[in-house]
């Protein structure tokens, strides 16, 4: 390295010579030239230069090359330029030689590190030696250097350790390093490392400064430890350091903190006593403290003190004087202060002006506070953003939301604008107000405007997202907050706690919990109050006692809340006695129960049966000057109550009424006790007493709940007397405690007996509402009782009541399912003419009845119109037209219409895709029904139950059963509940196929899951066995079924005898048929069976025999009198015409047996088995027969072949 010529220029302190010696002595005369510095711009600093040789004579150069009239930078640069230790280290400490101090902290700290990177770590003690003799000024980096010399990781909160190694190593600290590293750790937050350096500084007879002890009482402080900063103040005392004004005001601000105010008069004492005057810092503080604890008179005693003294209140005192009494509301003293003020020769400020603000809208007297905007202008004040933050947080308590909306606006248009605390008032007005969605959008509009949230504003969102039970929202804003370097504070982590424990995710609470402790956020007594009550909540109280008994190493203490969550929990797990310890502990030891404790110690006993231990609590709460209210009441009255102990109950109300007058609460607790126990002239004179108080509540919704407990408890029979009597004695005008009965008797289908009671309660005169109205027509027109309906709808009208949208949807829905379609139309248009809009609902009823009409043409036009009209149709609208387009095979028109409905994006549902795949199948295009299957999963529509249930039969009747067994087994895997229906399908399919194992199998897996078999499932395998030659085993299931209270029908005993038919067993035939005729005699329709009996069993006529269509078929008989004439259509069903008292028969039977329907048969494709059509049907067809009525004729007769 060639330095040969190397000049540094270096600036030295001011107090330097002008011409150093040093550089005289060390240059030779004619080298003085290269030496000769310019003039400095500043002549307070000197210049001295260095001049070095070639490496090889840097020994001697340190003795007479080496020019020391150089200032800091330019040894530090010099120091750069050497890589030899030995030569870095001798110029290092030649320089250092020099009576004129050089080296400053930057060249001690590089020579430190250029040391360890060459592990000389003997020099390094040297150097840091040579740094504190000098006095040069330690860093952060210093220290650390030295550590990781040392092998010490981690930074600066690894100081103790550090230290132990320095003290092997043979670094020694003195006590100017000891007090920087304090304060470096302070600095840094490492309070803990801090405090041990401290106490080793002690041990080594170092002496702190005041200084660093004034720190640490600041540190200590902050994180509430006042007996450490006792102990200090102490310590200070003992090492003879004598504590400054300064020292003491701490002291004072800290107990003051506390709660410890009698100790701060003290410390205030002693002050005085030990010659250390008080200065006005130290009052102010004092009277800050007061004011906290809420001992305004004592700090206004103070300020008139200092009033008389030599420390006159400054304007400090003042504006704490008025923050504190305006926060405390005491609105006189702030003008008081405000007058002395301004004796004393302070103007009132834009802080004074939004102080007294603030204080107006604590008083309530928003206008005033309005107006002093005005006066700070006349004063040529401008409010600041604080004093506008203030007014609006003002105005959005008193719930003034447009003008604090108005005032906000302002700021955006004219400034100052609006920081994240403006949003924060907003964010927090609509949380608490409920409004926790407007919360959220104004955090959103905050971050859009490019004001990122501060830790206040993301709790005040996360305040709404936690009482609303948002808890992903709430994850989202709190990783947010952690992605832009905000570290969540104790609040956070509380909210969030609270808001896992509202929607019960117990292990995120904890891992938040377990999170918050591992960065260095102390839980406060709120978070692990939360935490207790979460694990409690999930059952998990074990977990909840062991963070309980972890709180003392947490430094918290046990808070009343803390206790009550304890009480509760124990509580509900049934451990009275183990409460009851507690309770005792907590009222010895700890602080003295409140109401709340003595209510959930009651309610703890009342829900374990120790009534009789409870009310004597009650009454011993008054001795523990703990007031009973009326919680503590309504908790013992509904325990006597669960124990039927009704005079006892009523005792205690009257003793209640006393001292407290009973809320909601005892009335819900009382009367479903008193009408239970048939006392319902007390439950009246009781419900009396309540109404007539002031304070009652008579709102709608909360009798309308307590009418309903009464039902469920008492039955719906008393509750109408209640209701009745109480209607009855003019405590209710209008329909509040008739609507819950009318509701309740039409849910139970009991609509004749709500029209009763609506009747009833009409004659006292009570004005009607559409509350009650619409459950009682839509109770009517359930039970197919339209006529009442439509009387009580027109009364309805003439009332005045105007029917609603559900009203005429209710009518709607009836008219269109009895395809009433003239009277639904008309609906329809009296719906428009009164003005009523309707929804969708309204269309998509209309639409379906009339499609149930087969008015589909007339369906489809409706849609069109509505459509052009700007209509939002629904899946719901486009199910009844797809399946009234399908079952009349019309295919083409429903795929049209279902590409449409995917081009107006309406998604379709799980119900649309069973239409289609339903209407494929019936129409025998199996391959498109399950193309459409498998489309719906591609779309993402998780198929339900039904449409695995219409594809199984589906292809079951197309004889499909081994890829109906494969759909099966795919919907077992899917998680789906699967029913009756879908098990009686398969079990069917299965033994058509003849796979009679599998069918059992899976008969015998439906029982296992709780499904219970029904007559269909126990005649498929009746039928399944016979047709498989099995006839013991069909036997066995018709005596099981019959085991399991079923009534064999006629599908059962055709089983039966094709059973035996296959089987050749004609003797089986003829028994089963003579028991059948016993259990349903004179019924000739079933001749046929007498013919299968002696049929073969292999007779099979027709050129269709081999068919593997559909075998099943319906029947209906209808009976239309038209001009005259009685028209009728049967099949099996038989109709019975009464004439002068005689039966007449009206039913022709058309038997596959007779000629001339065995052509027809034949001809239509189908085939004769043992008798039946298509080996099922035991009719061939049904015809119209006409018949001329007669005067004589009285009544007709229609029913089923099992009712005859």
């Amino acid at each position: 390295m060639d330095i040969s010529v190397a000049s540094v220029v270096v600036d030295l302190p001011s107090f330097c010579t002008s011409k150093p010696l040093a550089f005289a002595r060390a240059c030779p005369p004619q080298r003085r030239k290269f030496g000769n510095p310019k003039p400095l711009s500043d002549p307070k600093k000197k210049r001295v230069y260095v001049r070095l040789g070639s490496p090889q004579s840097f020994g001697e150069m340190g003795r007479t090359e080496l020019d020391v009239s150089v200032g800091s930078g330019g040894v530090l640069d010099a120091l750069k330029s050497i890589s030899d230790p030995v030569q870095a280290l001798s110029f290092f400490t030649e320089v250092a030689q020099r009576p004129v101090a050089v080296h400053t902290t930057e060249s001690f700290d590089y020579m430190l590190d250029f040391l360890r990177v060459r592990v000389r770590v003997d020099d390094m003690r040297l150097v840091f030696d040579l740094m504190q003799r000098q006095i040069v000024k330690r860093s952060p980096s210093t220290f650390l250097i030295i550590f990781k010399a040392l092998g010490v990781r981690g930074g600066l909160q690894n100081a103790p350790l550090a230290l132990s190694r320095m003290q092997e190593d043979g670094f020694v600290m003195n006590s100017f390093s000891y007090n920087g590293l304090i304060h470096f750790l302070l600095r840094a937050k490492f309070s803990k490392a801090a405090l041990e350096v401290y106490k080793q500084m002690i041990s080594e007879g170092k002496m702190p400064s005041i200084r660093t002890y004034s720190a640490l009482m600041v540190d200590l402080g902050r994180r509430r430890e006042t007996v450490a900063v006792m102990e200090l103040l102490d310590e200070m005392e003992v090492q003879g350091l004598s504590p400054n004004v300064y020292t003491f005001t701490i002291c004072i601000r800290v107990l003051g903190q506390a709660g410890r105010i009698n100790e701060a008069y003290g410390l205030l004492r002693r002050m005085e006593e030990q010659g250390c005057q008080p200065d006005v810092v130290t009052y102010t503080v004092l009277i800050e403290v007061l004011c906290r604890a809420g001992r305004l008179t004592e700090a206004e005693n103070i300020f008139w003190k200092m009033k008389a003294s030599e420390q006159k209140p400054d304007k400090v005192t003042y504006i704490t004087l008025l923050d504190k009494f305006g926060d405390g509301g005491d609105f006189n003293s702030v003008q008081r202060f405000w007058e002395e003020m301004e004796k004393d020769g302070y103007r009132a400020d834009v802080v004074a002006y939004t102080i007294l603000i603030n204080a107006l809208h604590k008083q309530g007297k928003t206008e005033e506070a309005t107006k002093t905007l005005e006066i700070m202008e006349e004063e040529g004040i401008l409010p600041n953003l604080h004093t506008y933050n203030t007014l609006i947080g003002g105005l959005l308590r008193v719930n003034r939301l447009d003008d604090a909306q108005e005032l906000f606006n302002h700021l955006n248009i004219h400034g100052p604008k609006p920081t994240a605390y403006t949003y924060i008032l907003f964010i927090d007005h609509y949380a608490k107000s409920g409004d926790f969605e407007k919360s959220f959008q104004t955090y959103e509009v905050m971050k859009r405007k490019g004001i990122v949230p501060d830790i206040v504003a993301c709790n005040a969102c996360l305040y709404g997202l936690a009482e609303s039970g948002r808890l992903g929202q709430a994850i989202e804003v709190f990783q947010e907050l952690k992605d832009v370097g905000i570290s969540p504070d104790t609040i956070t982590y509380s909210i969030m706690i609270k808001c896992c424990n509202r929607v019960g995710k117990v292990d995120e609470a904890l891992r938040l919990f377990n999170e918050m402790r591992q960065s260095g956020c102390n839980p406060d007594e709120i978070t692990v109050n939360s935490l207790i009550d979460a694990l409690y909540k999930a059952g998990r109280g074990y977990e909840a006692w062991t963070v309980y008994f972890g709180m003392k190493t947490m430094n918290l203490e046990p808070t009343v809340v803390t206790y009550n969550t304890l009480l509760s929990g124990l509580g509900k797990e049934g451990k009275v006695e183990k409460a009851m310890e507690l309770f005792r502990h907590m009222r010895n030891h700890v602080s003295p129960p409140d109401t709340i404790t003595y209510n959930t110690l009651l309610d703890c006993l009342c829900r374990n049966g120790e009534v009789d231990r409870a009310v004597k609590m009650l009454y011993g709460m008054t001795e523990e000057e703990c007031l009973p209210d009326c919680l503590s009441y309504n908790t013992v009255i509904h325990g006597l109550g669960k124990e039927d102990r009704v005079n006892e109950a009523l005792w205690l109300f009257h003793q209640m009424r006393k001292v407290l007058f009973p809320d909601f609460v005892t009335l819900c607790s009382i009367l479903p006790m008193l009408l239970r126990n048939g006392l319902l002239e007390n439950a009246i004179y009781v419900t009396e007493a309540y109404v007539l108080q002031a304070d009652a509540i008579t709102d709608r919704s909360s009798w309308a709940s307590l009418t309903e407990g009464i039902i469920n408890e008492t039955g719906i029979d008393q509750s109408i007397k209640f209701a009745e009597k109480v209607t009855r004695n003019g405590m209710f005008q209008n329909d509040t405690l008739l609507c819950p009965l009318i509701k309740s008797l039409c849910g139970c289908r009991r609509a004749w007996d709500a029209c009763t009671v609506f009747e009833k309660f009409k004659g006292y005169h009570i004005s009607l509402t559409i509350e009650t109205y619409n459950p009682l027509i839509i109770g009517l027109l359930e039970v197919n009782l339209v006529e009442v309906a439509e009387r009580i709808f027109a009364e309805m009208k003439t009332a005045g009541c105007c029917p609603d949208v559900f009203t005429y949807n209710a009518f709607l829905v009836a008219y269109g399912n009895s395809s009433r379609i003239a009277d639904l139309l008309k609906m329809k248009e009296e719906m428009r003419f009164r003005g009523c809009q309707p929804n969708n609902i309204t269309y998509n009823t209309i639409i379906s009845g009339l499609v149930k009409s087969n008015l589909l043409d007339q369906a489809i036009d409706l849609y069109y119109d509505l459509m052009s009209e700007g209509f939002y149709a629904t899946p719901c609208t486009y199910g009844p037209l797809l399946d009234g387009l399908l079952k009349s095979g019309r295919v083409p028109e429903a795929e049209h219409l279902f590409r449409e409905m995917l081009e107006y994006g309406c998604k379709p549902s799980s119900a649309i895709y069973n239409i289609l795949i339903n209407g494929y199948g019936k129409s025998g295009d199996v391959e498109k029904a399950l193309q459409t299957f498998e489309k719906m999963i591609r779309e993402g529509i998780k198929p339900d139950v039904k449409s695995y249930t219409i594809l199984i039969d589906t292809l079951c009747m197309a004889g499909r059963a081994e890829d109906a067994w494969c759909y099966f087994k795919e919907v077992r895997l899917t998680g789906l509940e699967l029913d009756l229906i879908i098990f009686n399908l398969m079990i069917n399919g299965l033994g058509k196929c003849q796979r009679v194992q599998e069918a059992m199998t899976l008969f015998n897996e439906m029982q296992d899951r709780g499904i219970f078999p029904d007559l269909y499932t126990y005649n498929s395998l009746i039928l399944t066995f016979g047709k498989a030659g099995m006839v013991t085993e069909a036997a066995k299931m018709y005596e099981e079924l019959q085991l399991k209270g079923f009534r064999p029908n006629v599908f059962t005993y055709n089983a039966l005898i094709r059973g035996y038919s296959v089987s050749d067993w004609k003797a089986k035939c003829r028994i089963v048929f003579q028991y059948y005729e016993v259990v349903y005699p004179a019924n000739s329709s079933f001749s046929l069976f007498s013919q299968l009996s002696l049929m073969p069993s292999s007779r099979v006529e027709g050129p269709h025999s081999n068919f593997s269509g559909t075998t099943s078929g319906c029947t209906a008989c209808m009976t239309v009198i038209r001009n005259d004439q009685l028209l009728l259509q049967m099949l099996v069903i038989l109709a019975v015409l009464s004439r002068k008292g005689q039966a007449v028969s009206l039913t022709i039977y058309h038997k596959p047996g007779l000629e001339d329907e065995k052509e027809i048969i034949l001809k239509a494709g189908g085939f004769i088995h043992a008798g039946p059509v298509n080996g099922s049907l035991n009719l061939a067809r049904s015809i119209g027969i006409s018949v001329e009525p007669s005067h004589e004729d009285e009544f007709i007769v229609i029913a089923c072949d099992e009712v005859w």
